[in-house]
Order: C-alpha cells, then sequence, then structure tokens
C-alpha cells in the first residue's frame, strides 16, 4: 500500500510538471568581473534575448549587485517576438525606459512616473537606498508614463559668476584617464569619479554649485589654483577642469596614504569632515558607486 501511495504522488507531480507552463525565470545577483555579454554567454543566450527578457537595451552595462534575470526559453523567445510563445503569453512589455541623469534618484524619478519607489526598484534589481549610477537604464512598469528627464542644467543667469564656469560639452573617458595618468592617478578612479559626478558633462551645476565635469566647488578651484599648479586654468575649459579635478584626487590620493577609497571619500565629503566625523551613510554609498563604476574603465 505504501509503495502504491509513492508511485501515484510521483505520477502526480510528473502530471502537474508536463502540465505547467515553461515561464520559470530567476533571478542572478551580478557578480565581480560579471558583464552582460558573460551572463548571457553562461546562461546559454545571445545578450539581445537575454536584454529583451529584462526590458534593457543590448548594450546594457551592469554593475556589481545589480539583479538580471534569466528567462527560460519561452520567455526569451516571447520577449524577442514580442508576443505569446508556446505554454504561455509573456509579461507585457514596460510602456516606459529612462537612463538615469547626473543627480537623479530612485524617488524623483518614481514620483516622475507615477509609481512606488519599491515597485521600481523591484522592476529593476536595485537598492531603494543606494545611490543611482549615471547611465544606468531604467525599465518603468507597465501603464507608467516614461519618466522625463530633468530640466538641462545649467539655468546660467542662476549661476553665480564664479570659476570654474560651466560649459557646454562633454569629454571622453579616454581624455580624463590620459590626464589623469600624466599625473599619477588610477585612470579607472578618475573617469569613475567624472562619471559619478556629472556624466562627463561641463554645463552641469549642482545645488550646491558645484561645477563642471569633476563638480568642483569655486573655493575648491581657487585653492586648486594657488596650491597645485604654477599656471593658471582656464575656467571655461571642460578639459582644464577635468586637469584640475585630477590634481585634486590626486593630491587626496597621497594625504591618505595611497588609499585610494578614502580619497574618494575625501572627493565627496572633504577631507577635513572625514577625518572629524568618519564617513557619512551617503559618503559610503557613493564610495561603493565610484568602485563599482571604475570596472567600467579597467579598475579593479
Amino acid at each position: 500500500m505504501r509503495r502504491s501511495f509513492r508511485i501515484a504522488a510521483l505520477a502526480a507531480t510528473l502530471t502537474l510538471m508536463l502540465a505547467a507552463p515553461a515561464w520559470a525565470r530567476v533571478a542572478h545577483t551580478v557578480g565581480p568581473g560579471e558583464t552582460f555579454w558573460s551572463i548571457a554567454a553562461a546562461n546559454n543566450f545571445t545578450t539581445r534575448s537575454l536584454a529583451a527578457a529584462n526590458g534593457l537595451p543590448e548594450t546594457a552595462n551592469v554593475v556589481l549587485g545589480q539583479t538580471i534575470w534569466i528567462p527560460s526559453e519561452g520567455e526569451a523567445a516571447s520577449a524577442l517576438s514580442g508576443g505569446a510563445a508556446q505554454g504561455g503569453s509573456a509579461a507585457p512589455e514596460p510602456m516606459g525606459a529612462y537612463t538615469v541623469q547626473p543627480g537623479d534618484t530612485l524617488s524623483a524619478i518614481a514620483a516622475r512616473s507615477g509609481v512606488g519607489v519599491s515597485q521600481l526598484a523591484w522592476m529593476n534589481g536595485l537598492d531603494p537606498e543606494r545611490y543611482l549610477l549615471s547611465g544606468t537604464p531604467l525599465k518603468l512598469p507597465t501603464g507608467a508614463a516614461p519618466a522625463p528627464a530633468p530640466a538641462s542644467a545649467p539655468a546660467p543667469a542662476a549661476v553665480p559668476d564664479a570659476a570654474p564656469h560651466p560649459t557646454p560639452g562633454f569629454v571622453t573617458p579616454g581624455e580624463i584617464g590620459a590626464t589623469a595618468s600624466a599625473h599619477g592617478v588610477s585612470p579607472s578612479l578618475a573617469t569613475a569619479v567624472a562619471k559619478q559626478e556629472s556624466g562627463f558633462n561641463n554645463g552641469l551645476v549642482s545645488s550646491a554649485n558645484a561645477r563642471g565635469v569633476m563638480q568642483i566647488l569655486p573655493g575648491t578651484w581657487d585653492w586648486i589654483q594657488g596650491n597645485l599648479t604654477s599656471t593658471p586654468l582656464d575656467s571655461y575649459s571642460a578639459q582644464e577642469n577635468v586637469h584640475a579635478g585630477v590634481m585634486y584626487l590626486g593630491r587626496l590620493v597621497r594625504d591618505t596614504g595611497g588609499d585610494e577609497a578614502a580619497a574618494t571619500a575625501a572627493y565627496y565629503q572633504g577631507l577635513g569632515s572625514v577625518r572629524r566625523s568618519g564617513l557619512f551613510p551617503e559618503t559610503q554609498r557613493y564610495v561603493a558607486d565610484v568602485m563599482a563604476l571604475r570596472r567600467q574603465y579597467g579598475g579593479p
């Protein structure tokens, strides 16, 4: 009787398995050194199909700790076709997509899109308590209006006339890396700081009045001019903004005994404040984000 019961139970289980649709996506947390391509290859998918299943562009970048959904074959096929696949129908495609801009927060994007922060974070595999990396592609829930980009900065009439001056234009990661190398600063670290601070945009002015690619405050600019260079810097030049920021970052690396994480914290919070008060929670998140971001630029 007991043997018959086991056989019957096994048969019932097999029947349920055969009847169940093949929709069994699983979550994958991005590990050190992983790329979107390597995750797709490890799971026998093309980047195109994995991107479609996650509502992301095929050229999407991933960062350490991000969640990527690994679809079933049916889900991947349906995502690519945009319609139904064998065994079921695909989840509706997101109606909105948005690329994170410097200064964005998850709560602000959620508010502009009319969705909850927790829902937006869950859909994108993000921690709502962490900073957003600029350039990160986000998908929005079905029915949400696409999040409008924040107003372009700066508004020239509202920016005080002080150096460094925000000017239209972007620099490339290669230009930042070359400047950093010339000053003995890690190219990946300097590039990651610039990416996190401004998205390489020299026209950006923060609410704290930090300016340009490296987001340098006027007082810091004056200190750099007086202490780190013997030749005047062009305050209207994006390249000179990078030059000043790299020199300042290099000085912080030296002042912290070569500790790049501590120097990054000091760049964000101020060295005196770090020494007096330790790292604020937002500073810890900033450092973690920069250290994750620098891997995109050849860093450790």
